[in-house]
C-alpha cells in the first residue's frame, strides 16, 4: 500500500491519502520491521527516497545521492535525536539551525562556471528528472551567478503560494476540471510537464537551503550557507533560527505549530540541522537519511462536524458544483461552514450523505475539504445525494458531457447565476476594469431585471442607477464614466472579458494580436487557431464553439454597436526576418521557446505552432518529434539551434 501511495505522491502528483495518514502507516511499517528484521528487504519503502523518474522526462544522475529526512512527530523524538547526535560527537551541547519545511517540490541545480547547466528533481535520490527548461521559467531562480566557484550544486524547494493555489483551483473548478489536492501537487505537476509556458503561468517561486557541492570556498556552517545563497541572488526562507541545545528549538517548533497558517505558503514542519558542516561530515548518513538532520512534522489540523445539507452552486461557465454546508467548526484558525464537494463522482466514491458526521481539514491549510465520512457513526437517518437534472437557478436542463466530471446548466446567457458571475468577470480589473461595479451592485442589476448580459451595461442611465439602494447621483455618474472609459479597452481585454472557456489573459492576448480584430477572430476556424503557437485544441474548440452560439453573437453585435474597441493596435516591426514564418520544436539548449519567439518577432518574423507549406523555417532542438518529419516532407528548411542563432545574428 505504501508503494502505491509513494507513486501517487512522487510520480503521479495525485495523493489519495493525507500526509498524516501516510505518516501513520509509514511509522507502523518502521515499527514492524524493527520488531521483525527478517521481514524487511531492500525494496521496503522505509529504505527508499522519493519516487522514480516519470516517463517522458529526461533522466539525470546526481553526483551525490540526494537523501530524505527522518521524521520526529513529537518533542520526545526531538530529544532522542539530540541525544544520538551528542553521543556520536561526544559533546555536551550542539548548535542547531531550524528552518521552515516548505511543502513543495525538491529541486537540485548544477552550475558550471557560474551558469545553470541542469535542474533536476530528487527522483529516487540517485536518478531524477531533468526539468531544466521548466525551472528556467521560475522567475526568482538565477540563471547565472557572478563570482561563483567553477562547479556548484544546490538544493531548494519550488513551491506555489496559497494565493496562487486558490486562484488556479478556482479557475479549474469553473472549467469542471479535477482540482489539485494541495499546492505541492500543483507545483510538482507544473515542473514535470513538458510545456515551459504552462509552468510560467503557475507563477511558481522558490527557496534554497543547501549547497551540496562547491569546488572551492565552502562555508563553515548553515548560517554561512544561507548567507552565501542570498549573496548569489537566491531566495532564502527568512524565518530560520539558530539554537544552542534542544530546549529552545523545541519551543520554536511548538510556536510555529500554532503560527504556521500566518505564512503565505505551506509549511508542513520544521527542519532541524546540525549547524557546523564539519560535524555533519563526522555524523554521516544512513542509506536513506542524514544523521545530522531531522524534520519535525506538524500534526494535521482536522475537525469533526455534520453535513447539514448539500447545495448546488452554479458557476460562470455553468458548472453545477455540489457544496456541503456544515455545522460551523474551527479548523486551522478559522470557522468553516462550507466546502466544495467538486462533482457527483467524488460524492459517489466517498458515499457522502446529508446528515453524515465527517472529518474535514483544509487542503494546503487554506481550502476546506471533506477527508473522511464517519460511517461508523451513522444512525440511518442520513440521506443519499443525487445531482439535480435541472439548474436550480433557471430551471434549464443540466448536462454532463462525455469525458467530463462536471454537470453544467445549459441555460447559458439566460441563467441569472451565469449572468451574474459572467458580469463580475467582465467588469473585473484584468478584463474591462469597470471600477465601482462590485458584486452587490451586479447582483442588484441582474435581480431587478435591469441587466441581462454585458451589452446592457452600456445602456444604463443615471436615473435607472439612482433608483437602486445606496446609489446617489455622484456614485451613478462615476459608474457611468467608468463604463464609458471601458469602451476604449484593448481587444485582448475584451476577449478575456467574454469568459470563453480555457481562454485566460495570455491566450486572449495571443488571439487578439494574431487576428487583429474581433471580426477576424469570430470567423477563425479550428485549424487556423491550432496553427498559432500556444493555442491548443481545447482552446480552439472553445473559441469556435463560443462564436458559433447565436446568443453570444447577438450580445457581441450589441457590444460593437455600443462603441467598444474591437481592434488590437500593433506596432509593425521591420527587420531581417520580416515576412518569414517559423515553427519551433524540441528542446532548445540556449533559449526557452518564449525567448526564441521574442527574438524572431523583434526581427519582424512570425512564430506558429504547426508546420505547413507556408512555413519558412523549422527550428529543431533535442527530441523534435513529428514536426521535423512533416517539415522534411514539405521541403521546409530545417535549422539546428546553431544555424538558428546565426540567422538571428544576420537578421539583427
Amino acid at each position: 500500500m505504501l508503494e502505491q501511495y509513494n507513486k501517487e505522491y512522487y510520480v503521479d502528483d495525485s495523493p489519495s491519502v493525507t500526509d498524516g495518514q501516510y505518516d501513520r502507516l509509514y511509522r507502523e511499517l518502521e515499527e514492524l520491521e524493527a520488531s521483525h528484521p527478517e521481514l524487511a528487504d531492500a525494496d521496503s519503502p522505509t529504505r527508499k527516497v522519493g519516487g522514480r523518474p516519470v516517463r517522458g522526462a529526461g533522466e539525470y544522475t546526481h553526483r551525490f545521492r540526494l537523501l530524505s529526512l527522518s521524521n520526529a512527530m513529537n518533542e520526545e523524538e526531538l530529544r532522542a535525536f539530540d541525544r544520538r547526535v551528542r553521543q556520536s560527537l561526544e559533546l555536551e551541547s550542539v548548535s542547531y539551525t531550524a528552518e521552515m519545511k516548505i511543502d513543495g517540490l525538491s529541486i537540485a541545480l548544477v552550475f558550471r562556471q557560474g551558469t545553470m547547466e541542469v535542474a533536476a528533481t530528487r527522483g529516487d535520490g540517485a536518478v531524477g528528472e531533468d526539468v531544466t527548461a521548466n525551472v528556467r521559467t521560475v522567475d526568482d531562480i538565477p540563471q547565472r551567478i557572478d563570482g561563483a566557484p567553477e562547479a556548484l550544486e544546490l538544493r531548494g524547494e519550488i513551491y506555489l503560494s496559497r494565493g496562487e493555489f486558490a486562484r488556479i483551483n478556482g479557475e479549474r473548478e469553473e472549467e469542471g476540471l479535477k482540482l489539485f489536492a494541495n499546492p505541492r501537487n500543483a507545483a510538482a505537476g507544473a515542473i514535470r510537464q513538458l510545456d515551459p509556458n504552462a509552468v510560467r503561468d503557475r507563477r511558481l517561486q522558490s527557496f534554497f537551503y543547501d549547497i551540496t557541492y562547491m569546488s572551492e570556498g565552502e562555508p563553515a556552517d548553515q548560517q554561512g550557507v544561507l548567507d552565501t545563497l542570498k549573496s548569489w541572488g537566491f531566495s532564502v526562507e527568512p524565518h530560520f533560527a539558530v539554537f544552542e541545545g534542544i530546549e529552545g528549538l523545541i519551543a520554536f517548533c511548538h510556536d510555529w505549530t500554532v503560527k504556521r497558517n500566518s505564512l503565505p505558503y505551506d509549511i508542513d514542519g520544521i527542519v532541524i540541522k546540525v549547524s557546523d558542516l564539519s560535524l555533519r561530515r563526522a555524523l554521516g548518513s544512513t542509506s536513506k537519511s542524514p544523521r545530522w538532520a531531522i524534520a519535525f512534522k506538524f500534526p494535521p489540523e482536522q475537525a469533526e462536524t455534520v453535513i447539514e445539507d448539500i447545495e448546488i452552486n452554479v458557476g460562470r461557465t455553468g458548472v453545477m458544483t455540489p457544496t456541503a454546508r456544515f455545522q460551523p467548526v474551527t479548523v486551522a484558525g478559522t470557522t468553516v461552514r462550507r466546502a466544495s464537494l467538486h462533482n457527483e463522482d467524488l460524492i459517489r466514491e466517498r458515499d457522502i450523505r446529508i446528515g453524515d458526521r465527517v472529518i474535514i481539514q483544509k487542503a494546503g491549510d487554506i481550502i476546506p475539504e471533506v477527508v473522511r465520512v464517519l460511517t461508523e457513526k451513522r444512525t440511518g437517518s442520513e440521506v443519499p445525494f443525487a445531482m439535480p437534472t435541472d439548474c436550480p437557478v433557471c430551471g434549464s436542463p443540466a448536462q454532463r458531457l462525455e469525458g467530463e466530471a462536471a454537470v453544467r446548466c445549459t441555460g447559458g446567457l439566460i441563467c441569472p447565476a451565469q449572468v451574474r458571475r459572467g458580469l463580475m468577470h467582465f467588469v473585473s480589473r484584468n478584463a474591462m476594469d469597470i471600477s465601482g461595479l462590485g458584486e452587490k451592485l451586479v447582483i442588484a442589476l441582474v435581480d431587478q431585471g435591469l441587466v441581462h448580459n454585458a451589452a446592457d451595461l452600456y445602456s444604463l442611465h443615471r436615473e435607472t442607477l439612482m433608483n437602486l439602494d445606496r446609489m446617489g447621483q455622484l456614485s451613478a455618474d462615476n459608474l457611468l464614466e467608468a463604463i464609458d472609459r471601458s469602451r476604449e479597452q484593448s481587444l485582448d481585454r475584451l476577449v478575456f472579458a467574454l469568459g470563453i472557456r480555457h481562454v485566460g489573459q495570455k491566450a486572449a492576448r495571443t488571439l487578439a494580436e494574431y487576428f487583429g480584430s474581433l471580426d477576424r477572430l469570430m470567423e477563425a476556424t479550428e485549424e487556423e487557431l491550432t496553427g498559432i503557437d500556444e493555442i491548443g485544441v481545447k482552446i480552439a474548440q472553445a473559441v469556435t464553439g463560443f462564436f458559433r452560439e447565436a446568443r453570444n453573437r447577438e450580445v457581441l453585435g450589441r457590444l460593437v454597436e455600443a462603441g467598444l474597441n474591437t481592434r488590437q493596435e500593433s506596432v509593425a516591426v521591420e527587420g531581417g526576418l520580416t515576412g518569414k514564418t517559423f515553427v519551433l520544436t524540441g528542446t532548445l539548449q540556449e533559449l526557452t521557446r518564449p525567448e526564441a519567439t521574442r527574438l524572431i518577432e523583434a526581427r519582424g518574423g512570425r512564430v506558429t505552432g504547426s508546420v505547413s507549406k507556408k512555413t519558412d523555417y523549422l527550428v529543431a532542438g533535442e527530441s523534435p518529434g513529428s514536426k521535423l518529419e512533416k517539415a522534411r516532407d514539405l521541403g521546409v528548411t530545417v535549422l539546428s539551434e546553431k544555424a538558428f542563432s546565426d540567422l538571428l545574428e544576420e537578421g539583427s
